[in-house]
């Protein structure tokens, strides 16, 4: 087993070579970061997505961190829980100046990005806080103007579709019918405020839209793109784990278990990296940690337990014989003796959630349990694959969950 000890702010530093000297592209940068993120729930019951943690960083911390070398100022669009937000970036982040405005009527990304209009220059990056973009995918569209970042995905149905001519957009058409592309819009674009000269009208969504702004340009003018090499949209909670092993892949590769400061790993426990813990956990003997498991800081984790492909929160309690797989808990979380999370249908089905009253298909086949903060279970608990339990709820113990605990 190879173990290094390591301070993550620093390693991501030298990732992205933070620390050099700034070659700046464009001066500004405007993160949406307002929204509820219903999707996600119940992680987002307790707190802002762009704060939602995946190895061992918030969505947002990566996203500054890309964007630490190339601008100076980021304008934060905040609204829903966003003094978690303030407080957990505050108003200078490694050299960057942070500045924050607010979104009080969540009225769609057209109306947030307004409410940046009287703190921009001129030329501006503009992205989605939620997401995780490259940096160097970003430096490719700080070299056009104006551009959009897209993406050649499988399955484009769920968004945007882009058709693109003599490296030029052509069309942008929200979600369509018949699939005109399978190019999308990562909803990162480099623009200056001349867009705003156009008033747009609400969308059948009864929501102002940036992608009309964006159609303007099409119509217009002309629309520049880069093709990125990876883009992770954080759309529903079981992305995050999409996320996590791409960050642990790509980020920690050198570093196969990164262990933090304080942490203790009793004899006999098995850790398969890629894997990152915390500072100040416990991992209790005979335990198997897998591959693209990601700990939070102060987390205890007893003797014999099994984890895989799992995001752990921060201060998680985690007792003997327990198996969690390709699971998301939070926070504050107290999980019981024997507790098993299944996550894989005995039929072979991709795992269906149920979102704000609608089916989901996760297109996943393996799935385990998404848990809100301060949740409690029992002991010899059994989590059916694909159930979300919500945030501050109590299990008894030897219970069977069959379904999502709202």
């Amino acid at each position: 087993m190879r173990i290094q000890y390591i301070n993550l702010s620093k390693l991501m530093c030298e990732k992205n070579k933070l620390y050099q000297k700034k070659q700046l592209l464009t001066g500004q940068a405007v993160i949406l970061a307002a929204g509820r993120g219903i999707r996600t729930y119940p992680l987002t019951l307790t707190k802002p997505k762009p704060l939602l943690k995946v190895a061992g960083k918030t969505i947002l911390e990566y996203s500054l961190d890309n964007l630490t070398s190339l601008v100076e100022e980021v304008i934060i669009v905040v609204g829903y829980k966003k003094e978690m937000i303030q407080k957990a970036i505050g108003s200078n982040y490694k050299g960057l100046k942070i500045k924050y405005v607010f979104q009080k009527k969540l009225s769609g990304t057209g109306d947030a990005i307004q409410k940046a209009i009287p703190h921009l220059k001129n030329k501006f990056l503009l992205l989605n806080g939620d997401d995780l973009y490259e940096q160097e995918d970003i430096k490719q569209c700080l070299k056009k103007y104006p551009c959009i970042l897209l993406k050649q995905v499988k399955n484009p149905e769920n968004y945007g579709q882009v058709k693109i001519k003599n490296n030029q957009v052509k069309e942008l058409v929200e979600k369509p019918k018949k699939r005109i592309s399978n190019l999308v819009n990562t909803g990162l674009y480099v623009l200056d405020k001349s867009i705003f000269d156009l008033k747009i009208k609400k969308s059948v969504r009864n929501e102002y839209e940036i992608t009309d702004y964006i159609k303007n340009i099409i119509e217009n003018e002309k629309l520049y793109f880069h093709k990125n090499k990876s883009w992770i949209p954080v759309s529903y909670s079981w992305n995050l784990l999409d996320a996590n092993e791409y960050l642990l892949k790509n980020y920690y590769t050198k570093n196969k278990v990164i262990i933090g400061k304080g942490t203790i790993i009793e004899s006999g426990a098995n850790i398969q990296g890629p894997v990152l813990i915390g500072q100040n956990c416990f991992i209790g003997a005979n335990s198997y940690i897998k591959k693209f498991t990601s700990i939070g800081d102060n987390c205890a984790i007893g003797q014999a337990v099994e984890i895989e492909n799992t995001v752990i929160g921060d201060n998680n309690n985690i007792g003997d014989l327990t198996s969690i797989k390709d699971s998301v808990v939070g926070d504050n979380c107290k999980i019981g003796a024997g507790t098993i999370f299944t996550n894989f249908r005995d039929d072979g089905q991709t795992i269906k959630s149920v979102i704000a009253g609608k089916i989901i298909d996760t297109k996943r086949q393996r799935l385990g349990a998404i848990v809100g903060d301060g949740v409690r279970i029992g002991i010899n608990s059994l989590i059916m694959p694909g159930k979300k339990i919500w945030a501050g709820k109590t299990i008894k113990p030897n219970q069977t969950i069959k379904k999502d605990i709202i």
